[in-house]
């Protein structure tokens, strides 16, 4: 396996290296569901800070391996990553960079490949995992008016962005609120189609429209309608709902689908 002889290869680059605390994989290598496919999760712990440094964080990743590319996870909201392109064989390694009182706050436990002095182990025991799930409250007074950009876009013509709008709405709401539904970590659309159960996964894909005004009403409708089902479902009476503005919307909904 591809991504086990990197993560030794790294594990044996490091270890001499003064700096580091120790190294420790995560992702798929916990659940053993890596395939060639998969990528490779690594977590370096270190005395002095690296991630306010790209260059430094640079020059730890092409000392280990063929380095092709390497970039910060800003977009993911993780600048302390570096997503990396080895070469020889093709893999791709993420690289998160973090101090020792960064490593206890986690989504999840790593697993340890390389603890020096035993203080990765002990800042594990000594903190619990947690991995963040959806604010339902945050959702609902968003929805409606996500709803009517959504149709704001359709009456306009502008298709392609209403297009990739839905597969905004795929992975920040159905995504996460299905795989909860399903007993899973709200991990947006990652595995829908192995984790949900045939019936969810079929009502997921009816909000992926054809470039097409038609299939557009129909995906957000049907949307819509799977929102309603899994907040019946999952909110409880915490949840304040945007009753006026679901109605509001809604009709505007139908005025904009009576339109020829």
């Amino acid at each position: 396996m591809i991504q086990q002889e990197f993560a030794d290869r790294a594990k044996t680059i490091l270890e001499s290296n003064d700096n580091v605390i120790g190294l420790a994989v995560a992702g798929s290598w916990l659940t053993n569901e890596i395939d060639e496919f998969s990528d490779l999760d690594l977590i370096l712990v270190t005395k002095q800070k690296i991630s306010n440094d790209k260059n430094l964080m640079l020059d730890y990743a092409k000392s280990l391996g063929n380095f092709l590319s390497g970039f910060t996870g800003e977009h993911v909201g993780e600048p302390r990553v570096l997503i990396c392109l080895y070469d020889n064989p093709l893999l791709h390694v993420d690289i998160k960079f973090l101090t020792l009182d960064e490593f206890q706050t986690r989504i999840e436990t790593p697993y340890l490949l390389l603890d020096k002095v035993g203080l990765l182990a002990k800042a594990i025991s000594s903190s619990q995992a947690k991995f963040p799930y959806p604010d339902y409250q945050w959702i609902e007074d968003r929805f409606w008016t996500w709803i009517h950009y959504g149709l704001l876009k359709i009456g306009r013509g502008e298709y392609l962005e209403a297009y990739d709008f839905m597969g905004f709405l795929r992975m920040v709401v159905f995504g996460p609120l299905l795989h909860i539904k399903n007993d899973n970590l709200p991990r947006g659309v990652r595995k829908v189609e192995v984790s949900l159960e045939s019936e969810d996964f079929a009502k997921l894909k009816l909000t992926i429209p054809t470039y097409d005004r038609q299939s557009l009403l129909e995906s957000l409708r049907n949307a819509v309608s799977l929102y309603r089902q899994l907040r019946t479902e999952l909110f409880d009476k915490k949840v304040t709902l945007q009753n006026d503005t679901d109605k509001k919307v809604m009709n505007y909904f139908d005025e904009i689908q009576n339109r020829k």
